[in-house]
This record gives C-alpha cells, structure tokens and sequence, in this order.
C-alpha cells in the first residue's frame, strides 16, 4: 500500500492486488461483498490516519478506481463541513478500468520500456496530454499471465493511471498508434 497526500483534506492510496490479496481479499469481494469492503477500506482509513497523521472524522468521500489488473486507486477526501467525533460517515464510490494505463514524466522512460518490450508481441499506443506521457496497451489478444508480466514491467517505467483513453483521444496528442513499441525502437536506439 503506497500514500500520497493531495491537499490538507485529501489523500491518494495505491494498492495492488498483491497488497489485497496479502489482506485476504480479492478484487470480487469489494464488487460483492459489502460488509467486507467497508472493513478493508475503515483498516486502510486507520492506516492512512496514522502514517499520515490525519485526525479523519465525519464526512469522507472515498473514490475507488480499480485498474485492470495494477490494483486500485482509492482517493479519500474529508469534507470541510460539520464533524462528530464519534463517528465516521463513508460515501464509497467505485469504477472499474478494463484498459491498461500508465502515466510518465517524460518521454525517456516510454524509450526504455521500448527497449525493454522490444521482443515481445505488444501493441501499444502513446499520448502526451496536460505535460505527461501515457502508454495504453491494446490487450485483446494478451494471455491473464502475460499480462501481468507485462504490467510488472511496465510499473518499474510508470505508474498505473485512471485516465481514459477517450479523454486522451479527444483532448490529448497522439503521438503513436498502436504500434509504439516498434516505431520507439526504430526510431530511438
């Protein structure tokens, strides 16, 4: 499980299907099994409470997006609004992402990730959008194992992302389609 504090009443927590898995959970307990849910996500409010030494109480807003085959990215928002002392309120809201995303700084590591990937049967496509980098795999035809490889690959690179393909392809710069491992390697060796 990895923390980001966003703002003073705000903070991100990444965590991985490993991470759930290690919890004794599975992706289909959250979509099924409402009482567990709600306890993994009041121990990860606890934790996050405590190594970000937050005083979480009343209203939060939990978003849950949960990423094809990365983990899920939960961001936590305390309303600013009246609080009791004795009780949290959650409004748990969660998404699902059958695309694989991830986002970069600049544009080296998608080169390094070329390299990388350059003997794999890959097809991928790269945008830039608000001064980041984003590959997205097209994953149709890629087997449950090899796609987790390819995605542990990939996170030594990036980092999973929630942007969508569609916000990419209307409001971002495709750089390369489909075929950017390729056209990576020929033109940057």
């Amino acid at each position: 499980m990895r923390l980001e504090r966003i703002s003073v009443n705000q903070f991100k927590i990444f965590l991985t299907y490993d991470d759930l898995n290690d919890r004794g959970y599975s992706k289909e307990d959250l979509w099924n099994n409402l009482p567990k849910a709600n306890q993994l996500f009041q121990d990860m409010l606890y934790e996050a409470s405590e190594e970000l030494e937050m005083d979480l109480d009343g209203m939060l807003v939990v978003r849950v997006h949960m990423l094809q085959a990365q983990g899920m990215i939960i961001v936590v928002t305390q309303n600013e609004g009246e609080t009791d002392d004795e009780y949290i309120e959650l409004k748990v809201t969660m998404d699902e992402s059958k695309e694989i995303m991830f986002s970069f700084d600049s544009i080296e590591p998608i080169i390094q990730l070329a390299r990388t990937l350059q003997n794999q049967d890959v097809e991928a496509s790269v945008y830039q959008y608000d001064q980041r980098y984003y590959m997205k795999v097209l994953d149709q035809t890629l087997l449950s194992k090899k796609r987790e490889d390819l995605i542990s690959i990939m996170s030594e690179f990036g980092a999973p992302s929630t942007m969508t393909s569609y916000v990419l392809e209307e409001y971002g710069v495709e750089i390369v389609k489909n075929n950017a491992i390729q056209v990576m390697n020929k033109y940057f060796k």
